[in-house]
């Protein structure tokens, strides 16, 4: 196979990426709203949320948040209890039903793909809202504790998970526009097929 049969089968690869891409945003979607449900997930969203100017009124008590961190895997009852308090798992629940409804909506796309049009612009706004955390939450940047590199351009784990949120963005954009496009060819043609019998008629 020589290099530009290559490039032409490549070529005819983006109906298979648009696909792919949409069942990699289902998948993430439910799975990660999923785990919404289980607390070592909703702890682990505790800084952003507590930082956000917009979501923060969501917590009892935000600002106290880093005395009651919880280390994935470890089970400590005092900080619990405390998130407990703070509506923590209630957020993280509520959280995660909007999640899982959004990939829901996605899932619709072979049958209604108007609603998997708008379910795409959701998870557009959502991951906006989720990159948005790079600038306010302290945690997503390396802290100054003696190390040269530190702060800005220093991604911390959770400045990195966060980061992966413009992939996610781009995803739903591609997904949106191919979900808009069989909308309209579904519209013309329910329209052309109207005028058709409306002919016959006559």
């Amino acid at each position: 196979m020589d290099m530009l049969k290559m490039f032409e089968l490549a070529s005819r690869m983006d109906k298979v990426g648009v696909t792919l891409t949409r069942v990699g945003l289902i998948v993430v979607l439910l799975w990660i709203g999923g785990l919404k449900a289980f607390r070592y997930e909703a702890d682990g969203i505790v800084p952003f949320v507590a930082n956000s100017p917009t979501m923060s009124f969501f917590y009892a008590d935000p600002g106290n948040y880093k005395a009651h961190k919880n280390p994935e895997g470890a089970l400590v009852p005092e900080n619990r209890a405390w998130h407990e308090a703070n509506r923590t798992y209630e957020f993280a629940y509520g959280l995660g039903t909007v999640i899982v409804l959004y990939g829901l909506l996605l899932c619709l796309n072979p049958w209604l793909p108007q609603v998997g049009a708008v379910g795409s612009f959701l998870v557009f706004v959502m991951s906006f809202v989720t990159l948005s955390f790079l600038i306010t939450t302290p945690e997503c940047w390396v802290p100054a504790l003696g190390d040269a590199q530190h702060g800005f351009p220093y991604l911390s784990w959770a400045g990195r998970l966060v980061g992966k949120d413009a992939i996610m963005m781009g995803a739903a954009l591609v997904t949106m526009a191919d979900s808009a496009k069989a909308y309209i060819r579904k519209r013309v043609s329910s329209v052309s097929q109207s005028k058709v019998a409306a002919k016959e008629e006559r």
